[in-house]
């Protein structure tokens, strides 16, 4: 243990000594920038510490990747607030009047970097597994679209590709068959809630196993999978990312009861999302009424 910790801090000391040159100065551009820099690192990690202990992979992959993109947004954008699943009391939703919680900083910031340095530790931790990501999303006060989402990317490193609002992908093509063949929904490959079962069996979908949420809803984005569903409880940083390059592709993407999606919240849970085409969105959010989990 005490050598992977070492290996942790090793990576995490190169990383922040090395610049790698200036970033780009336009948000999009540099949300591709950070979220590419984190996943190299982040390729390292797993390189240098091998997969004997997916435990210690897993906290070592956190920390590096939170420690250099925290280091690169308090050097290239010091005046903006920060959210990370990393962050201490990160899940902390606060509350007018109550004095056990301090206001957060980002709550009266007119810029938030929402980041999750690796979704899909699970994935990240086998040999082998391509399925996990890193997010970037800058959240802006000023904006039109309830989202609030100025700009987004989803590194998967491991896949040698990332997606991000700078150069949004093309909208996802109708398949020929669609008609023939069942709706796709990307699911948990582990542990598909289980009214995504039943909503699959309901409308004769059939359910595509994957890691993480970033790299569910990219494979919505190409095309993949048709939709994503879920409703198994996550936060912000889970789909900021990939709901902003969704919606600048010009996907559907909302809460699953067809409800706006809203980040920078008080309470950063947001536990329930359906990022799908815009052609079935009114029949999935249809179903989804006869099968929404109860609180």
């Amino acid at each position: 243990m005490g050598e992977r910790t070492e290996t942790s801090a090793r990576v995490t000391s190169q990383r922040e000594s090395n610049d790698g040159g200036t970033p780009p100065v336009i948000d999009a551009a540099f949300a591709r920038w950070l979220a590419d820099k984190a996943g190299q690192t982040l390729l390292q990690v797993r390189e240098e510490m091998g997969y004997a202990d997916g435990k210690a992979l897993k906290a070592a992959g956190d920390k590096a990747a939170h420690h250099l993109m925290r280091a690169e947004l308090a050097r290239w954008r010091p005046a903006d607030a920060v959210l990370s699943e990393e962050d201490d009391h990160a899940r902390d939703a606060w509350r007018e009047g109550e004095q056990s919680t301090v206001r957060p900083e980002r709550l009266g910031a007119s810029r938030v970097w929402i980041i999750d340095p690796l979704d899909g530790t699970r994935e990240f931790s086998e040999q082998g597994r391509t399925d996990w990501a890193v997010h970037v999303a800058l959240w802006t006060a000023d904006c039109s679209s309830p989202s609030c989402l100025a700009a987004g990317a989803v590194a998967m490193p491991a896949q040698h590709r990332t997606i991000a609002t700078d150069h949004s992908p093309a909208y996802p093509p109708m398949p020929l068959d669609a008609t023939a063949r069942p709706i796709r929904i990307a699911a948990s490959r582990t542990r598909p809630p289980a009214f995504v079962t039943a909503l699959a069996e309901d409308i004769g979908a059939e359910l595509v196993p994957m890691g993480s949420a970033g790299v569910k809803i990219a494979a919505v984005i190409s095309g993949e999978a048709d939709a994503y569903v879920h409703a198994g409880g996550q936060y912000e940083w889970d789909s900021a990312a990939p709901v902003a390059v969704a919606l600048a592709t010009g996907l559907h993407a909302s809460r699953i009861d067809g409800s706006e999606l809203k980040y920078n919240g008080a309470d950063p849970k947001l536990p329930d999302l359906v990022v799908c085409r815009k052609d079935l969105a009114p029949r999935l959010l249809a179903a989804l009424q006869r099968h929404l989990p109860s609180e």
